[in-house]
């Protein structure tokens, strides 16, 4: 028996941001105690949201909602940015871990906004395919 691989799942930025999600809950392992519910909860869940949103944005029939949960995604991503200077400046994370997670949120960044900029510039959609428009 094999399942449904969905269009979403084959987008770079999407494996991507599930390998940063890894990255991400591995690294906050190591925080203090006290903030799982606080930075730790936080960044987790930003960094959560970037994959979640590619996801559920790809249901959407238009362009423009599914480029309204890229937008959503990209915020998310920028959250993470905020949550990696925080751990940086409160020692959690080293330099060198801040510097290459950096780098990583860049290029998820970077491929977000072109999969921005491609729904909005796309003028078919999935409502006038199946309309035959």
């Amino acid at each position: 028996m094999s399942y449904h691989t969905y269009s979403f799942e084959n987008l770079e930025v999407y494996k991507l941001a599930r390998r940063l999600r890894v990255e991400i809950r591995t690294l906050t392992k190591d925080y203090p105690r006290e903030e799982r519910y606080e930075l730790t909860n936080q960044l987790r869940r930003a960094a959560d949201r970037i994959s979640t949103n590619i996801a559920e944005g790809s249901g959407r029939a238009s362009n423009f909602d599914q480029a309204h949960f890229t937008n959503i995604s990209f915020a998310s991503a920028l959250e993470v940015i905020d949550h990696l200077n925080a751990s940086l400046d409160l020692a959690y994370i080293s330099k060198e871990t801040y510097k290459l997670t950096r780098i990583k949120m860049d290029e998820v960044i970077n491929k977000l906004n072109s999969l921005y900029k491609f729904q909005i510039r796309n003028v078919g959609t999935l409502k006038t395919k199946v309309k035959g428009g």
